[in-house]
């Protein structure tokens, strides 16, 4: 396989945050490519499960400041076929997604709670390779 998938995760979140950004970036990030997710399957006892990503996706730790490098690093030229979700404390922070439209067209800083990133392992190993695991 030619493409790896991570999700970098602003490790001073607390718990809950962190699975909240986890969540949202993997639904986002499974919704915009839908070829990773397998069939369908039947457990011994024929009970249906619904197909699961065929690969690891590694979640992986950064302070805020590095999520914040990481993101604008994306923006680049030299990542534009890389498949990039953020999400940020304007996300975490909306009750509406027009309250979030309003407030991120507004926006000219944002704070990173995570970014997740799918595409070349070369560009993804380059970008997030010193990067440890949330554990």
């Amino acid at each position: 396989m030619n493409e790896k998938c991570v999700i970098v995760l602003d490790e001073s979140l607390p718990t809950g945050l962190i699975a909240n950004t986890a969540a949202i970036l993997g639904i986002t990030l499974g919704a915009k490519l839908p070829g990773v997710v397998g069939n369908d399957v039947r457990d011994g006892d024929g009970n249906g499960h619904m197909g699961i990503i065929e690969f690891p996706v590694p979640i992986l730790k950064a302070s805020s400041e590095a999520l914040g490098k990481l993101r604008l690093a994306l923006y680049g030229s030299d990542y534009a076929d890389v498949t990039t979700v953020d999400f940020t404390d304007i996300a975490q922070s909306c009750k509406t997604y027009d309250e979030f439209i309003d407030r991120i067209g507004a926006a000219d800083e944002l704070r990173y709670f995570g970014v997740a990133m799918c595409g070349a392992v070369k560009k993804v190993n380059r970008l997030t390779g010193s990067m440890a695991l949330l554990r």
